[in-house]
């Protein structure tokens, strides 16, 4: 599996690939990463039957290749063609390493092969860290909206996705907040924020300024999701992420509520790389471009509310 980066991370001049950047601030970069799967040998059928949030153990990074950007931009318009770039940003606790080998599944997951563009901005990838990968996200917007607008640019009118995981899904809100003061007039495709830990109520007041450059904007969100309950703690405000009782629906915004699947992993938090019912559905928005009303297995609940729900077997 490979895919290109782009990213604000400093070289470490390590020979190892999985640490080839770290966490501090710096320039823009990009370059393709390759991840592999560990040989287990004899033991390779146990990995067939291994829960689906062990399989991010099995990967590593097999080589990190740095390239101009726009050479690497050159490359997704080769392999990406009509459908247009789908612009992933990861979330809080991310170091490269970790974010290769969450990329790589998540591409898989939602069959984004030829599209993915990951980009990486600079988080310590420690848990403790949390207030200082605040701090290094925002300090990360200007360049996440500068990458957004020079995709459209590039590919042209709605043909670009946009998509963020927990604290990269309140960079993306940001950004794309930004894009849409700065060129009013452009047009992206889809929005989708996957858990996403960011206050709902900043998130109501900004959406009026974004929403109008958009397709479609879709949340993802769930309840059990530890790391958004301990956000909510600390922030003092529920988190967008956060299904339940006081979930609310959105002008223009679909919310898929995740609740009836069943657990994919220990936080409740990665169901878009450990989900295939997740990835499926993903699969349905990214590449076909169906509402939610169009898709299999999931039922209104009103004000733009669906639950997903187990297909047969799941």
């Amino acid at each position: 599996m490979e895919f290109p980066y782009i990213t604000l991370r400093n070289r470490t001049g390590s020979e190892d690939p999985s640490a080839f950047y770290g966490g501090e601030r710096s320039d823009l970069k990009a370059g393709i990463c390759r991840v592999e799967e560990l040989d287990l040998g004899v033991l390779a059928p146990l990995a067939d039957v291994a829960p689906n949030f062990l399989r991010e153990e099995l990967l590593r990074v097999q080589s990190v290749e740095e390239a101009e950007p726009d050479a690497i931009l050159d490359g997704v318009e080769e392999t990406a063609g009509a459908r247009g770039p789908a612009l992933y940003v990861h979330g809080y606790y991310i170091g490269f390493e970790k974010g290769c080998r969450r990329a790589a599944l998540l591409q898989q997951n939602a069959d984004l092969a030829g599209r993915l563009l990951w980009f990486s901005w600079p988080s310590d990838g420690a848990a403790a860290s949390y207030t200082h990968d605040e701090a290094d996200l925002y300090w990360s917007l200007p360049d996440l909206a500068d990458t957004i607008v020079g995709l459209e640019r590039r590919f042209g009118s709605a043909t670009v996705d946009v998509i963020g995981h927990s604290l990269g899904a309140r960079g993306v809100v940001l950004a794309l907040a930004e894009v849409a003061n700065r060129r009013p007039e452009i047009r992206l495709r889809h929005a989708v924020l996957l858990a996403p830990d960011m206050d709902v109520g900043i998130f109501e007041r900004i959406l009026p300024r974004f929403r109008p450059i958009l397709e479609s904007i879709t949340v993802y969100a769930t309840s059990g999701d530890r790391p958004l309950a301990l956000s909510a703690q600390l922030h003092g405000y529920r988190r967008l992420g956060e299904a339940g009782e006081e979930m609310t629906g959105f002008p223009g915004v679909e919310i898929i509520d995740l609740s009836d699947l069943p657990s994919e992993g220990p936080t409740g938090h990665l169901y878009h790389i450990y989900s295939r019912a997740v990835g499926n559905d993903l699969r349905r928005l990214l590449h076909s471009g169906e509402r939610a009303g169009a898709r299999q297995h999931l039922v209104a609940q009103g004000d733009g509310i669906w639950r997903l729900r187990p297909a047969a077997g799941e």
